[in-house]
Order: structure tokens, then C-alpha cells, then sequence
């Protein structure tokens, strides 16, 4: 259903963690964590895009602090987690161990509501799928299934690319010709090389291109942050590293997967005109896994702060901690 813009929700106020840490999940890395909110609330993971996106403080603010006991966390090699744009045992299936010992040592909770958007919405798919006895809700945003047709749209001409030529020729810029037939490989050579100079210049092209199709409207703050050198690295060399490699999933894997949601509540919060993840996959998923809640935002695009956006996640969580 299309969701009216009527009064809008927002961030809840700022606020600061009552606990951080490091957690080391073995394989070499460290990740970043962050407890806010009512240490005996309601328990809530936040999942964060990308991959390789890092988490920020605005993201805790989507639960009401008085309810919820909120986990945020930044998934391997990005954000404030060790060892930096690492790709080593760096997989979907890793991060989906990470979540689970995030949630026994951590939180110390038997279950708690899956909170995802974007790369995140794929993640928590498949964490719910591999543990739908730990979910009691899942509150998804831009949904990505990881199939081969979103890939493409993404990085081959034909998808976003129509609607955004401009600034798919700037995607292009740094790969010869020769070599644009199959532009996630072209650009894994330049994010793996020797090269520290070409592959930043590839990190902040690669980058740059998720920042202009991600709002809306043109977002000057967006596409500052997408292509500032420690979030562009991050987010170009994991997202090209699980691009390359279909994100370890078999075709139509979180599609057939969604029978195992059956009678988990969920709300699903889909721009309307999200160029990055376009709504035909929110709508197989809702066909799919016909009991959540499929909310179209008629203005909205991709990011979580966008006002329709952002006002269906609020208003998800609200409910389910019963406001």
C-alpha cells in the first residue's frame, strides 16, 4: 500500500550509548559495538548497508530509547571495526555468525526484533532465515535480494544507468573501454591492486555512483560522505568483493528462503522511487512472505532519512513495542 504523507515521524533524540565495545569474532577481526537506549527494553539489531556502509549515530535513533535495548555494530572491515576494508573471511555467512555472538555475548538476549536496510535488508533476510527462532520481528527498508537482474541494474548499462546517464559515464570514467563489459570485475582489479592511488580513485568513483542514485534529490552531504577516503575504501572494496561473488547466495536463495518468516511479524518500508534497490523486489518478498507488511512510500528513495522513509521505520518500531 501506498503510505500517505500525512504528520511525519522522525529521529528520536539524540543519545549516547551506555556501552561500546569490541567483540572479537575470531578469523582476525574485531567488531565495533554499541548498546543504547533501556539496558531492559525491548531487544532490537540494528544491520547496517553497504556492505562495508558503517554504522552512524543517527541509526540508534530510530527506536524510542524508553523501550528498546538497542545493538548497533559495525560488520567486517568498515566502520570503527578492525582490520580496515579487510575482504578476508569476509562473507554473508560470516557476518550471519557475527550476529549470532553479537546476541550471546553481547545483548545477552534469547531474541530480538531484526532492524535492516538496503545491504542490511539482505543480511537480516538471511540471519531470520538461518534463525527465524531468534527473530520476533523484522522491520526491513530498500530491499536487495542479491538476484543477478539487481546486480546488473546496478552495474551494467540498462538499469540505473537510464535514469541516471550522467552520472553512470562518471562510473565509467576510470575503466578503458576494453574492459567495460564487465565493470565489477574492472573495478575488483583496481580495488585489490598495489595501486593505493588508483584504487582510491576507483573506491570514490564506485562509491560516488551508490551516493547519486541513493536520495531522492541531489544530495550534496550524501555524496560528501559516500566519497570521503576511510567511508569510499570501505564501502567500494566489500561491496565490489560481495558483488563479485553474488554475495554467496544461490539465485532466488532469499526468495525461496522466506517460507521460513511464516508468522514472523514484519513491516517492510520501500521508496517508491528507489533507483538503488527499485520496489519489484520488496514486492516479490511481500508475495512471497504475504504476512508482512508492505509500506510504498510515495516520495521516498533509498536512504533511511528520508522523510517518508524514515517516518514508516519510526512508526515500525513504535508498534511493536506497543505505542
Amino acid at each position: 500500500m501506498d503510505m500517505p504523507a500525512t504528520t511525519r515521524r522522525s529521529l528520536y533524540p539524540e543519545i549516547e550509548p551506555y556501552e561500546t565495545g569490541f567483540l572479537d569474532v575470531g578469523d582476525g577481526h574485531k567488531l565495533y559495538w554499541e548498546l543504547t537506549g533501556n539496558p531492559n527494553g525491548k531487544p532490537a539489531v540494528m544491520l547496517h548497508g553497504g556492505p562495508g556502509g558503517g554504522s552512524s549515530p543517527d541509526h540508534r535513533r530510530q527506536w524510542n530509547p524508553d523501550k528498546y535495548k538497542i545493538l548497533v555494530f559495525d560488520q567486517r572491515g568498515c566502520g570503527k571495526s578492525t582490520p580496515y576494508a579487510s575482504l578476508e573471511n569476509n562473507t554473508t555467512w560470516d557476518l550471519v555468525d557475527d550476529i549470532e555472538k553479537l546476541r550471546t555475548q553481547v545483548s545477552k538476549v534469547e531474541k530480538w526484533q531484526v532492524f535492516g536496510g538496503s545491504w542490511g535488508s539482505t543480511l537480516s533476510l538471511a540471519y531470520a532465515q538461518k534463525y527465524p527462532e531468534r527473530a520476533t520481528e523484522i522491520i526491513l527498508r530498500g530491499i536487495f535480494l542479491f538476484d543477478q537482474y539487481e546486480i546488473d541494474w546496478m552495474y551494467k548499462d540498462g538499469g540505473a544507468s537510464q535514469i541516471y546517464p550522467d552520472k553512470f559515464d562518471e562510473f565509467l570514467a576510470p575503466i578503458p573501454e576494453a574492459e567495460r563489459g564487465d565493470l565489477v570485475e574492472a573495478y575488483r582489479k583496481r580495488l585489490t591492486g598495489d595501486d593505493k592511488t588508483e584504487q582510491l580513485r576507483a573506491a570514490q568513483a564506485w562509491s560516488k555512483w551508490e551516493g547519486d542514485i541513493v536520495t531522492l534529490l541531489p544530495s550534496a552531504s550524501t555524496i560528501e560522505h559516500f566519497t570521503s577516503p576511510e567511508v569510499a575504501v570501505a564501502v567500494a572494496r566489500i561491496e565490489n568483493h560481495y558483488m563479485a561473488t553474488n554475495g554467496w547466495f544461490e539465485e532466488g536463495q532469499l526468495l525461496r528462503g522466506a517460507e521460513k518468516l511464516r508468522g514472523i511479524p514484519g513491516v517492510i518500508v520501500q521508496g517508491r522511487h528507489d533507483t538503488c534497490t527499485p520496489p519489484v523486489a520488496a514486492w516479490k518478498l511481500k508475495k512471497a512472505w504475504p504476512e508482512v507488511e508492505l509500506n510504498i512510500i510515495p516520495d521516498g528513495g533509498h536512504l533511511f532519512s528520508e522523510p517518508g522513509v524514515l517516518d514508516g521505520l519510526v512508526r515500525a518500531t513504535d508498534k511493536f513495542a506497543g505505542l
